[in-house]
C-alpha cells in the first residue's frame, strides 16, 4: 500500500530493484567514479581534495570516497539519498555540475550494492545508508535510506534516529 500525501493522493515509491537498473546507465565504473567526484566539486560542497582508497572488511573489497567539502546535516543528507531531488544552484558564478539529483545514486550503485555515507557539518554528524543488501534483507517493497544524524551542542552530543 503507498503511503498517501497531504491530500489523500498515493506517492510514488521506488522499487529497491530500481537501484540496480538505474546504476546500468553508467556502461563503465569510470563514468560512476566521475559522479562522485563531480559532487565533491559543486560550488555548495567546495572540496579542495579528494581521495579514493580500496580496503577489505570483513573480507569484501570496499572503495571508499572521501572529500574535505563542506559537509552534510540531516537535511542534505536526506536530499542527497533522494531520488530526482537537487536544490543547487551557482555559487560565487561557478555553476553546479549535478543538478538533476540523481548522479550519487546511480554511480554508487553501479560500483557496489551498498554505500554507507558519513558525513560531518558544522555541528552535525550524520551517517545515510543506501542499500540493495539491507532492502533485500528486509524484504522491503520501496527504497528507504536509513539516516542517522549526532548534533553537537557545546558538550553535549544529540542523537536523532529517523528513517
Amino acid at each position: 500500500m503507498a503511503a498517501e500525501g497531504d491530500r489523500g493522493v498515493p506517492l510514488s515509491t521506488l522499487n529497491p530493484k530500481y537501484l540496480h537498473s538505474n546504476s546500468t546507465s553508467h556502461t563503465w565504473p569510470f563514468s560512476a567514479i566521475a559522479e562522485l567526484i563531480d559532487n565533491a566539486y559543486d560550488p555548495d560542497v567546495n572540496a579542495k581534495q579528494f581521495w579514493i582508497d580500496k580496503t577489505v572488511i570483513k573480507g569484501k573489497e570496499c572503495l571508499s570516497f572521501v572529500d574535505n567539502g563542506s559537509g552534510l546535516d540531516h537535511e542534505k543528507m536526506h536530499k542527497m539519498l533522494s531520488f530526482g531531488y537537487s536544490d543547487k544552484i551557482a555559487v560565487h558564478g561557478f555553476e553546479p555540475i549535478g543538478i538533476y539529483g540523481n548522479g550519487f545514486k546511480s554511480g554508487s550503485m553501479r560500483l557496489g550494492r551498498d554505500a554507507i555515507v558519513f558525513s560531518k557539518s558544522r555541528n552535525v554528524s550524520c551517517i545515510g545508508m543506501l542499500s540493495q543488501s539491507y532492502l533485500e534483507e528486509i524484504g522491503a517493497n520501496q527504497i528507504i535510506v536509513p539516516i542517522v544524524s549526532f548534533e553537537q551542542t557545546g558538550k553535549k552530543h544529540i542523537l536523532f534516529l529517523l528513517h
